[in-house]
């Protein structure tokens, strides 16, 4: 009988959600001397994914959190020497990992577009390249949840949105995905850890199985109606609508708070639960819409008379988008452990090119106050009336320095989506909303 040679207990730290080259690298820096050389690292996105108009930075919290757990344990040290992937000086590097440099980064909820530096690491070589896989893991996750939920969003037109898409992502990106959309708008989430974890408002009713226990709806909807009163959101699809309808409201009566509608087509089926509702004078039940939505499907609904909508699988899974295609590119290094000034450097890959040099980033806006261009350059910008610097100091010698509560972030981002303009709102597939300057611009 094979058994699994795993260790069973899982690391509590965050320093081997790496990749096994972050290692080679850290090692062959040692033993070559090169290790201790002042480095620069950003993060950016060549494109945006499938042809939208802007992104959405998230994960800043959670990168902060990774940061301050990025301790190699005594077993993990063990482990990699039992696999020979580090050696001793390797080892004893690994055992004293504490980063000590500086880290930038736009703030949590601000929008990105292609090139933006949203993540600037200053530090060593090695201690700063052994941050790439963790940073690139959270960004391109959260990110690319955030910038799915800020389409839905937009496209729901002020109606609340329910994340309830745990069943269909691991366990763990399911709470990640579940901040990511509470940052972009979300109303509320269906996951109650990340509601532990990060105090979100969490929501949810019950599922056909509940209704299915029963010898019928009407069983069903009355235990419902006893353990959580008429406001309460009962289920209505699991047979016919329209007989589940007149149930509810007979139970309830007119207080009943929403019904949910599961399957169909939700845009007839809506009209028509709507139509009988009011018939029964449960004129302000409000109806909840579910079933594979995303936001093409939630613009549909607009004209509809829908008062919410839960959003699942499209939502965990980035709507068709699930990564945002960040990278982490050295772009400046010293030529010695001395001090002295940093040498751009970049690839020139075809396809793949870098821009060398630690960049700045500004958002330029026009005379009413709309974004009018992503800014880039080599030295560090004052800000003004028409711009607002982007770059925020997160981590200082080591110590980090920008926690704020996750409300903020959620604040910002309404305030940045309403500065950009309308042709970034729209649905179909397009160009960045506002262009990308680099000055000066080197190639």
């Amino acid at each position: 009988m094979e058994t699994d040679q795993a260790s069973s207990s899982e690391p509590t730290g965050t320093a081997l959600l790496t990749d096994h080259y972050e290692l080679t690298m850290v090692r062959a820096a040692l033993r070559s001397g090169t290790a201790g050389r002042r480095a620069v690292f950003e993060m950016f996105a060549r494109h945006l994914p499938n042809g939208r108009r802007y992104g959405v930075v998230a994960g800043t919290g959670r990168l902060l959190d990774a940061l301050e757990q990025f301790r190699f344990a005594d077993s993990e040290l063990e482990f990699l020497e039992r696999a020979r992937i580090a050696d001793a000086p390797t080892l004893e590097f690994l055992r004293n990992y504490r980063f000590s440099g500086d880290i930038w980064g736009y703030a949590e909820g601000e929008c990105y577009f292609p090139g933006s530096p949203i993540l600037v690491v200053e530090g060593t070589f090695a201690e700063a390249v052994i941050l790439e896989t963790i940073a690139l893991s959270i960004y391109n996750h959260d990110s690319a949840i955030a910038s799915a939920a800020s389409r839905m969003v937009e496209a729901a037109h002020g109606r609340p949105l329910v994340e309830m898409g745990s069943r269909r992502t691991h366990e763990r990106a399911a709470i990640a995905a579940a901040r990511a959309a509470y940052i972009a708008g979300f109303a509320t989430t269906s996951n109650l850890r990340a509601g532990y974890q990060y105090g979100l408002p969490t929501s949810g009713t019950s599922a056909h199985a509940f209704t299915l226990v029963y010898d019928g709806e009407k069983q069903a909807f009355a235990a419902q109606l006893d353990a959580l009163g008429p406001g309460t959101t009962l289920l209505v699809d699991t047979f016919e609508v329209a007989d589940a309808i007149a149930t509810a409201v007979e139970l309830a009566g007119p207080e009943l708070g929403a019904i949910r509608i599961d399957s169909g087509d939700l845009a007839v089926v809506a009209r028509e639960a709507r139509a009988q509702l009011d018939s029964l004078g449960a004129s302000k039940t409000r109806i909840i819409l579910t079933g594979d939505l995303d936001e093409f499907s939630i613009a549909a609904l607009a004209a509809e008379p829908v008062d919410g909508y839960g959003v699942g699988t499209s939502l965990v899974t980035g709507s068709g988008a699930p990564t945002c295609a960040f990278v982490y590119k050295l772009v400046a290094r010293a030529d010695s452990d001395e001090p002295g000034p940093l040498r751009p450097v970049a690839k020139r890959s075809v396809g793949k090119p870098s821009r060398g040099g630690r960049k700045w980033a500004v958002r330029k806006l026009d005379q009413a106050g709309w974004a009018a261009a992503e800014v880039v350059t080599d030295y560090e910008p004052t800000g003004g009336n028409d711009s607002r610097p982007l770059l925020q100091l997160l981590v200082r010698a080591g110590e980090i320095v920008a926690r704020e509560p996750i409300t903020a972030a959620r604040a910002r981002h309404r305030t940045v989506v309403s500065e950009l303009p309308a042709y970034a709102r729209q649905l179909s597939r397009g160009y960045p909303a506002i262009p990308t300057v680099f000055e000066p611009d080197r190639d």
